[in-house]
């Protein structure tokens, strides 16, 4: 096994000034800091896993807070933890994952020296988690958006702008009056903030068109998703345009659609809110605006290493809608 020793006896320099040249913790010359990387590439060096926390201070590894409530979609939620799991690896760290919804876990996990940084998902308008990650001393990452984001970094899809496109092509293609079928009861009570920005453009974007609309939350089962297509029929009797929020119920308003003899698209458009992968995998692909988990979870993940790395200053980054147009819209 290469050692360091072996690194400094090639590059002919000390064992010390190797160590700083990895470390970063002192100046090196070019020509110097060149011949130590030469080095490390021709013997394949790799520094030990602890030896390299101990020098730098780190520990190697990220807490990743995504609360598993029983009103979320897990898969959706796995999708966001592959994004950051596979993007922290590329920094060679590890992730800890805490699936309670605590906020005494986070206060502990913050206040010693377990993780270099965190990330969190499930951000409510008022999180009562964020007086604890702006006094901490690691930097930390929301994905999500609170209603005073101040001094912290954050994440996530411009969901005002999702229900904008949503609604926008709807009423490009000749609908003129149309719903929205939400996020549960739940959600929406504890001010998720994902879900106040998409039921917010969505009545802002039919306002300013000045056509009919309504929106119903829809709780994330067969049932509750049968439940809210009934109340958005009895609102809105000549709704021809429907924007569905809620990956779990999205099949069964499908089928209750097609149970009603409502054709889709002919008599009904849908556009879905989900990821890819859910959109193509109905039995009709569905025209959508992809949610990218994994990808907001890797850029999450390179927002927070840029402040550990380089203490860039907090910042909010908003990821513009895509929308897919497939089977499921067409001019009324």
């Amino acid at each position: 096994m290469t050692t360091i020793d072996d690194v400094a006896r090639a590059a002919g320099v000390s064992v010390s000034t190797v160590s700083y040249a990895l470390s970063g913790k002192r100046p090196i010359s070019a020509s110097t800091r060149e011949r130590i990387e030469h080095a490390v590439r021709e013997l394949g060096y790799r520094p030990h896993a602890g030896a390299r926390a101990l020098a730098s201070q780190r520990t190697n590894v990220l807490a990743l807070m995504a609360p598993l409530r029983v009103d979320v979609n897990v898969g959706v939620i796995m999708q966001f933890v592959t994004g950051v799991v596979t993007r922290a690896r590329d920094f060679e760290h590890d992730v800890l994952l805490l699936t309670q919804d605590d906020h005494a876990g986070v206060e502990r996990v913050a206040a010693g020296s377990m993780v270099d940084a965190l990330v969190m998902m499930d951000v409510e308008a008022e999180d009562p988690r964020l007086p604890i990650l702006r006094r901490q001393r690691q930097p930390s990452v929301l994905i999500g958006l609170p209603r005073d984001a101040s001094g912290l970094s954050c994440v996530d899809l411009d969901f005002e702008a999702v229900a904008r496109t949503a609604v926008d092509h709807l009423v490009g293609l000749g609908h003129r009056q149309l719903a929205l079928i939400g996020s549960p009861r739940l959600v929406l009570d504890r001010h998720t903030t994902y879900a106040l920005r998409m039921v917010s453009g969505f009545r802002a974007e039919t306002e300013r068109l000045g056509v009919d609309a309504v929106f119903e939350p829809c709780e994330s089962s067969h049932a509750g998703a049968v439940d809210a297509l009934n109340r958005v029929l009895d609102r809105l009797p000549g709704v021809t345009g429907l924007v569905v929020h809620n990956e779990v119920a999205l099949p069964a308003v499908l089928a209750g659609l097609r149970e009603r003899g409502i054709d889709v698209p002919r008599d009904m458009s849908v556009v879905a809110v989900c990821p890819q992968d859910v959109a193509t995998g109905q039995p009709q692909p569905l025209t959508a605006v992809d949610i990218p988990a994994a990808r907001i979870g890797a850029v999450a993940v390179e927002m927070v290493m840029s402040r550990l790395d380089d203490g860039q200053t907090p910042e909010t980054r908003l990821l513009a809608p895509e929308l897919t147009v497939r089977a499921t819209t067409a001019s009324l």
